[in-house]
């Protein structure tokens, strides 16, 4: 009975507590999808004229609007909680949407705040027309909405294939859950909500990655 009870201890129960960490305690194996299919972000430019695509990355999706500063400690925020435990994921990516004429806000908050904290490589800053941003919020087809600014303080997962993920089904409790988008307001949101679906996400591609590599070996 004992031989059994310390087995169980050195190699059960890691194997359970990894499997719960692994995949998140909002009850989902996979992360539920939202919308299907969002439009890229391809045809805007970035600080450094160039195009950032919302395709093949797990991104983090944000609108910012027209008072960047107004948003500091939002950005404080996602970029401790979520972005600094993921920065060095290859296939990770912050994109933040805001509208043409912010870009002189963008680059003091880069020099004045975001630089102090440190890195910020996959962290994108895209600009468009606010007709543009509206368009491409709308097809997003969320509860929400953007505020009179063009901004939310909601970012949103979107996988590799441009798929919004949420939570959309039953908690654990049973009861109906639909979450499409993380406060950056509140801490607790992005530590208990956004890190466990993030969490679901990366060992859904993990596994992915695992399961493409046996089938390659056994060809």
């Amino acid at each position: 009975m004992k031989k059994n009870l310390v087995l169980f201890v050195l190699f059960i129960l890691p194997i359970v507590a990894y499997l719960f960490f692994a995949s998140g305690v909002n009850s989902f194996i996979s992360l539920p999808t939202i919308t299907k299919n969002i439009p890229d972000t391809n045809s805007w430019k970035t600080l450094d004229n160039k195009p950032v695509s919302l395709s093949g990355k797990i991104t983090v999706l944000g609108f910012i609007g027209n008072d960047v500063m107004k948003h500091k400690g939002n950005f404080f925020n996602l970029y401790e909680i979520i972005y600094d435990k993921y920065k060095d994921f290859k296939d990770f990516q912050v994109v933040m949407v805001l509208p043409d004429g912010t870009q002189d806000q963008v680059l003091e908050l880069l020099k004045l705040d975001i630089n102090k904290l440190g890195t910020h490589k996959g962290w994108n800053f895209v600009f468009a027309s606010p007709d543009q941003i509206t368009i491409f919020y709308d097809k997003l087809q969320l509860v929400g909405k953007l505020d009179n600014t063009y901004a939310t303080p909601n970012v949103f997962i979107v996988d590799k294939k441009r798929n919004l993920r949420g939570r959309k089904g039953e908690d654990q409790k049973g009861k109906p859950e639909y979450k499409e988008g993380y406060s950056t307001i509140f801490a607790s949101d992005l530590y208990n909500k956004m890190m466990d679906d993030m969490k679901v996400i990366i060992y859904e591609y993990r596994a992915a990655l695992k399961r493409n590599h046996n089938a390659t070996r056994k060809i």
